[in-house]
């Protein structure tokens, strides 16, 4: 078993730090991270916008621009092999064939002027070492796959001639072209309407099980986590702060502020009765250029006392596969 409790992960991420030079100073992003995945595993990564979700998701596939960006810390074991050292070339290598990536607007990583079907073929060409008609048709195959309508006719159209959905569908075409074995789905539903958000989510799920794929699925919303994910894990201003199974997770959240977000989410079985309003979780998300001493989330809570401000609490586990960063979980459990 590893420190996050999944036994042989896929992938594990060790003590992950990535900071951003900026003219003000180092922002600290990602600061001292630990996620594990398992084989055929969906994980969901939550918390609200700056937490450093989709940092640690691009460096990872190390996308992330070097410089301003450098991975100051830790190590992304894929596999039991350290991806932080490899070169570009190497990493090369890694994208798509064995960690893929889809994006939450797939318009700004889409080639306008390429059709869809020569951006889906120059990824296979790339790693499976097909022929043009070859990669072609297995374009048509994975744009078949994705329920993509006539696709033998759609191959050759160009983005703007999709919807918003529809172009979600061929980033995951595009993603899953050569079979890797961990997707990273950043937020693949944010710009969608709610009846195209359940079908992408949906067919993440169809391909998970068809290839037998992990995923690690990256939102903000609370509700999507609960429906799609096995375990989860909460961010806050850089640091883990909450990791359990959904069920737990959801029946017994130990920090406040994953009690908070639960809080946050609209119920549809009792907004016919009472009408209660949302909760919100005052204040704003410390400058991680200087982030705070002690816990990071104290200035927003409201169990916090004096001792939460001395020093960082520790990720510790308080029952079986269950994981706080905060040390009165134990009396403010809900």
């Amino acid at each position: 078993m590893t420190g996050s409790g999944v036994a042989e992960p896929l992938l594990d991420i060790r003590g992950l730090k990535t900071h951003f030079a900026t003219e003000d100073g180092m922002v600290k992003a990602v600061d001292g991270v630990d996620i594990a995945i398992g084989r055929g595993e969906t994980v969901g990564v939550v918390g609200e916008s700056g937490c450093g979700k989709t940092v640690t998701a691009m460096s990872v596939l190390k996308l992330i621009a070097m410089p301003p960006g450098r991975i100051a810390e830790g190590r992304i074991l894929w596999q039991g092999r350290d991806l932080v050292p490899l070169s570009s070339a190497e990493m090369n290598k890694v994208r798509s064939k064995e960690i893929a990536i889809v994006f939450q607007e797939p318009m700004t990583s889409l080639n306008p002027v390429y059709s869809v079907g020569e951006q889906i073929a120059e990824v296979v060409r790339l790693h499976e070492k097909l022929g043009r008609r070859e990669a072609i048709d297995k374009t048509i195959e994975m744009l078949r796959l994705v329920q993509i309508p006539n696709p033998e006719r759609r191959v050759h159209d160009y983005p703007h001639q999709f919807s918003g959905g529809m172009r979600q569908r061929v980033m995951i075409a595009m993603a899953l072209s050569c079979k890797p074995k961990l997707l990273i789905a950043d937020e693949p539903t944010t710009a969608l309407d709610v009846t195209i958000q359940a079908q992408i989510l949906d067919l993440l799920q169809d391909m998970k099980e068809r290839f037998g794929m992990a995923i690690m699925l990256i939102t903000h919303a609370m509700g999507v986590v609960a429906e799609t994910a096995e375990r989860v894990v909460v961010m806050y201003a850089g640091k883990v702060v909450e990791e359990a199974t959904v069920d737990e997770l959801f029946g017994n959240p130990r920090h406040p502020y994953t009690q908070g977000l639960i809080r946050s989410i609209p119920r549809i079985d009792t907004a016919a009765l009472n009408k209660p309003r949302l909760e919100a979780i005052g204040g704003s998300v410390p400058n991680l250029l200087y982030p705070p001493p002690g816990c990071r989330f104290a200035a927003r809570c409201r169990f916090a006392r004096p001792v939460c401000t001395e020093a960082p609490p520790e990720l510790r586990e308080i029952v079986p596969g269950h994981k706080v960063a905060c040390i009165r979980a134990e009396e403010i459990a809900r």
